[in-house]
């Protein structure tokens, strides 16, 4: 679960400190200052924690 921690659409406790309560493995990585928009705003951070995830 990848949350912006200044997302101010989806509240970071109303969604991801829930969803990952609910993931067996989950992994949970916060950013701060990131926007609810940041996989585009910030997709080279965003990308590089996706891929060093699928390929752990």
């Amino acid at each position: 679960v990848m949350h912006g921690e200044d997302d101010q659409i989806v509240p970071i406790a109303n969604a991801a400190l829930k969803s990952i309560k609910l993931l067996k493995n989950g992994k949970l990585i916060t950013y701060p200052g990131f926007p609810h928009g940041m996989p585009t705003t910030e997709h080279e951070t965003i990308n590089k924690d996706l891929l060093d995830f699928i390929t752990a």
